[in-house]
């Protein structure tokens, strides 16, 4: 199995630990919230100097507007740093949202920097329309960094992100696989995602756009209650009266991250052991009779990265699903017989002699689900 660095999270800018704050508290550090300096921006970026072309997603809100300012601050002082590009996406969902990428296209413009609004067309869903967005969103900004040149898209998520995005996988059922932070650095349709803010709070982001003179617009489904990350919101406020803040939500996945970690490199072990060559595409053939002596997290993560190779790149995070499939195969091969099954655009397929074959589900069928 292929050991891809895209998914390989560069060290992380840590909080600093803190008690729980009141209300009161909280809201003066809002408005005490230091813009980034330049040592803050150095530090932050100068990793991404030897890329050519970067291309900033900025949807507008606060954040996405800190970022713009803080990487167009970076590029000034970086004669020999790369082009910026600037791209919102407009979901044509709410009749406000063309005037609201029309404001980052003029914040854009504020620091010389081209951009482009990128349209969401076809019918909405009414049914997960948030995770249907941000699909459409990464397709889009994915296929402009292209057009552009750009090898990398630059977002904004903050530490509240990871806050909200560990508390959402522990609501689903994820375990140890789907309980890590988001990486500083991922890949999505052959392009880098980079998270420079991971361990930032959005407030300094708000300050910094605010030093720059832009001005965020607010996007009303950030309060809108129907939408499962602003109930979370709520909840973590409630939280950090009893000591579960932000920091400590988003310290618990970076740590569980460093374990992911150390698991994916026991997978990756037992993987290049037992992966034997084959000439047929987006297939992995591995003689599989050496994984009963492993422990199941090992062979779970070894599954859930072949899967992610050829079907869904989100199968870590369903743990009951790789978890049965994972007791399946083992069972399979001690038992001595074949067994087949789908996972998520994927195919595993145990044979009597103890193979293990993942492979991509056929189109037909896959397009039939």
């Amino acid at each position: 199995m292929p050991n891809s660095t895209a998914n390989t999270p560069m060290p992380a800018r840590r909080p600093r630990p803190r008690s729980p704050t009141s209300s009161a508290v909280q809201a003066a550090e809002v408005a005490s919230a230091r813009p980034f300096d330049s040592s803050d921006l150095a530090e932050l970026f100068d990793r991404f100097a030897d890329h050519p072309a970067l291309l900033l997603a900025v949807s507008g809100g606060p954040d996405s507007m800190g970022l713009l300012a803080a990487v167009a601050r970076w590029r000034q002082a970086r004669p020999d740093g790369p082009a910026l590009h600037v791209a919102t996406v407009d979901h044509a969902i709410r009749p406000e949202s063309a005037d609201e990428c029309a404001v980052v296209e003029a914040a854009a413009r504020h620091f010389d920097l081209p951009a482009a609004t990128l349209v969401w067309h076809g019918v909405k869903p009414k049914a997960g329309l948030q995770r249907e967005a941000r699909a459409a969103r990464y397709r889009l900004l994915a296929a402009e960094a292209k057009r552009v040149g750009a090898g990398a898209i630059v977002t904004a998520h903050t530490i509240s992100d990871q806050a909200e995005t560990v508390l959402m996988r522990f609501l689903r059922g994820s375990g140890p696989l789907g309980l890590k932070a988001m990486a500083e650095i991922t890949e999505r349709d052959g392009v880098a995602i980079i998270r420079p803010f991971l361990w930032e709070t959005g407030d300094r982001l708000k300050a910094t756009a605010l030093a720059a003179g832009l001005t965020p617009v607010q996007d009303p489904s950030n309060i809108d209650d129907r939408f499962t990350r602003v109930r979370l919101r709520k909840l973590i406020a409630a939280m950090a009266g009893e000591g579960l803040d932000i920091e400590r939500l988003a310290t618990f996945a970076g740590r569980m991250r460093l374990l992911d970690e150390a698991l994916r490199h026991q997978a990756a072990k037992l993987a290049q052991a037992s992966l034997k060559p084959t000439i047929v595409p987006g297939t992995q053939v591995f003689e599989a009779q050496s994984w009963l002596a492993e422990p199941l997290a090992t062979v779970q993560m070894l599954l859930s990265r072949a899967i992610e190779e050829v079907g869904d790149s989100e199968v870590a995070e369903r743990l009951a699903a790789i978890e049965e499939l994972s007791v399946q195969v083992l069972m399979a091969l001690a038992e001595g017989r074949a067994a087949k099954t789908t996972l998520r655009g994927a195919v595993v397929a145990v044979t009597a002699e103890g193979r293990v074959i993942v492979s991509r589900e056929p189109m037909r069928r896959a397009a039939r689900e």
